[in-house]
């Protein structure tokens, strides 16, 4: 099981799919070589510097935290079935309605789709919100998400950013 980084007043509640083999073993999300969160977060503006995994600790610091929508780590989002999303779907709900960040970002859209029962979704603001949060899909940061460039990835989380203010 891989902790939810949580703190007060949070700003942004990132959300993964699930943990991968690396994050799985180090404790640390998005920790295998290759994923784009740290550098993308970094290169958005949400961060001064790159943060090395190890040091998500020190997103609350930020007003930003982390979780997952899957708990169980896998080699590939895509080994996840549906109930595991859907039931992920409900607990993030539960952890939304508790944690109250000011915008809850799934990292992820073919997830969200599936978790939230939401088939045309895309990426960016959401129409509906999770348990009063309102809500913002992000691509995947994942270096097997080949669809989307680090530049690419930086840029919507620098538009999430702009619309926090």
């Amino acid at each position: 099981m891989l902790d939810d980084v949580l703190g007060p007043s949070l700003d942004v509640l990132f959300c993964g799919i699930n943990p991968g083999m690396t994050s799985a073993a180090t404790g640390h999300h998005f920790a295998r070589p290759g994923n784009r969160f740290w550098p993308a977060l970094h290169l958005s503006g949400f961060t001064p510097r790159r943060l090395a995994p190890s040091e998500q600790h020190l997103l609350p610091s930020y007003g930003l935290g982390i979780t997952n929508i899957v708990a169980r780590p896998s080699a590939k989002a895509s080994e996840l079935t549906r109930d595991e999303l859907v039931a992920g779907g409900e607990r993030l709900a539960v952890l939304a309605a508790e944690a109250r960040p000011r915008i809850l970002a799934v990292l992820g859209v073919s997830a969200y789709r599936v978790a939230f029962a939401r088939p045309k979704a895309t990426v960016g603001p959401q129409e509906h919100d999770l348990a009063g949060t309102p809500v913002w899909v992000l691509p995947n940061p994942s270096g097997l998400n080949a669809r989307w460039s680090l530049d690419a990835i930086a840029s919507e989380l620098a538009r999430l950013r702009s619309h926090l203010g």
